[in-house]
């Protein structure tokens, strides 16, 4: 039996069966558009992953410290990255203990000959001095955040077999093992992955290897120390710098805030780093970067887990990378024979159990607003006045603890609304009740508050409709 079809039926099946040959044709076309974009991804890390695999077995090692079984044991040595095609991902949460090290000849036992005839005290290339600067980063792929925690490096410890002291002197008395238990102990029993030394010499070059860094210095720096040969000039305002001015804002620390102006400046240069660097085509540049600055690390990542860190701080959300500062206080002026930062326990007990999942006695419950101290930072040059619609809105959902702190140097388009201490939740809050603003978990802001909000252009903007809001 024949079957006939009409004309229309057969025009309908016509053009069914283009528009069916389009999107098969379209679907392969698809498919093949994402197969070599994921072979030139493959490409690329295979790239990047060969040529790090080379740096590393045809150069100085990365790490440059012989620990012995004993010391070995204060890390936790499990793999903490995929193994053959998932070798950049990381496969659980690590935490990376960071050290700046500014290390002078009186420092070391045997300094190099070529300085022993100087007139001034010249940075030496090694790891066995005093740690200027000490971080904890968690990288975290269960959460997808990276949490900074900055440790003064004055503050008032107690180190294994030397009693107590300065935390940046564990590093003196027994290297990168010692100062990962001091901080460990310090910080209720955070276990401590892996480790980094960077030596002061080697900062400037990496800087200039990633391209400088745009930022905003907060006031005018000068400085002098001819007994270090350690010149700082930077003037006030935004500018692109290079590694040895980095270098200047990193390491001034001649106002009001001490070490902890440094902390706060050190946590600026990350952001922009991070904002700045962070991307893939950071990790394809990875090899030439570590090449230039390998004599100047020591750590225990190797390569493989070195690019799963990158990788993942590549694929982080920005609003995900969070920098906090142990809290504490300034010793008073006769307190101790020293001046130190003196760390407070609850407060690092919350801290922990907050971004660091470690278990705290204390039941975590929300705070309070009228408990909160809420520092205002204008940043628009504007008279106080205008900022009373802003505190009478934030007394008005109750907030109590509410003061105009110091001016912020920064020009801001956007409102920062800082966690000081933390605090991510009641800075979210604020934001909430002022309907407008950045939350930024960080320790930028006013030294005694847990949260400060720096004033930005978008107040002026909010500042009309706050106050019909307030006169109903």
């Amino acid at each position: 039996m024949t079957i006939q079809r009409s004309s229309a039926e057969e025009n309908q099946s016509g053009k069914a069966s283009k528009s069916n040959k389009k999107i098969s044709q379209n679907s392969k076309s698809g498919r093949w558009l994402w197969f070599w974009v994921g072979m030139s991804g493959i490409a690329m890390v295979s790239a990047t992953a060969g040529a790090l695999l080379a740096v590393s077995l045809t150069s100085t090692p990365l790490q440059q410290a012989q620990l012995s079984p004993q010391e070995e044991a204060a890390f936790d040595g499990d793999r903490i990255s995929g193994g053959v095609m998932r070798f950049s991902q990381l496969t659980r949460p690590v935490n990376l203990l960071v050290m700046g090290m500014s290390v002078l000849p009186p420092d070391i036992q045997n300094p190099p000959q070529d300085t022993k005839n100087l007139k001034y005290l010249p940075q030496v290339n090694s790891f066995d001095g005093l740690s200027d600067v000490m971080l904890l980063v968690k990288f975290d792929p269960e959460t997808k955040k990276i949490v900074m925690l900055s440790i003064p490096r004055d503050t008032r410890t107690e180190i294994e077999g030397y009693g107590v002291k300065k935390i940046n002197a564990a590093n003196v008395e027994g290297g990168p093992a010692l100062t990962a238990r001091t901080v460990s102990n310090l910080l209720g029993g955070a276990g401590i992955d892996r480790y980094v030394r960077i030596n002061v010499l080697g900062v400037a070059k990496l800087i200039d290897a990633l391209g400088g860094v745009t930022v905003y210095v907060p006031k005018d720096m000068k400085y002098q120390d001819d007994s270090q040969h350690l010149y700082i000039n930077l003037k006030a305002g935004k500018q692109h710098l290079n590694g040895e001015q980095t270098l200047q804002l990193l390491r001034f620390r001649h106002d009001e805030l001490g070490d902890i102006g440094r902390i706060q400046r050190q946590q600026m240069v990350m952001r922009a780093l991070m904002d700045q660097t962070l991307n893939p085509a950071t990790v394809a540049q990875l090899p030439k970067v570590l090449d230039v600055v390998k004599d100047h690390i020591d750590t225990n990542l190797t390569v493989e887990e070195l690019v799963a860190l990158m990788g993942f701080g590549v694929r982080t959300n920005r609003s995900n990378m969070q920098m906090l500062m142990l809290p504490g206080r300034f010793s008073e002026k006769n307190e101790f024979d020293a001046s130190y930062w003196l760390p407070s326990k609850n407060g690092i007990a919350k801290l922990m159990a907050q971004h660091f999942g470690l278990e705290s006695e204390q039941e975590q419950q929300a705070t309070d607003p009228r408990s909160l101290h809420v520092a205002i930072q204008d940043s628009t040059g504007g008279d106080r006045s205008n900022l009373q619609p802003l505190i009478r809105a934030l007394e008005k959902s109750g907030y109590r603890n509410i003061y105009i702190a110091k001016a912020w140097g920064e020009p801001l388009d956007v409102t920062h609304i800082v966690a000081q201490q933390g605090d991510g939740e009641s800075a979210e809050s604020i934001r909430d009740t002022l309907g407008f603003g950045e939350v930024r978990v960080e320790s930028t802001g006013n030294l005694g508050s847990d949260v400060s909000i720096q004033v930005g252009q978008d107040w002026l903007q909010q500042k009309s409709i706050l106050e019909k809001s307030l006169s109903k």
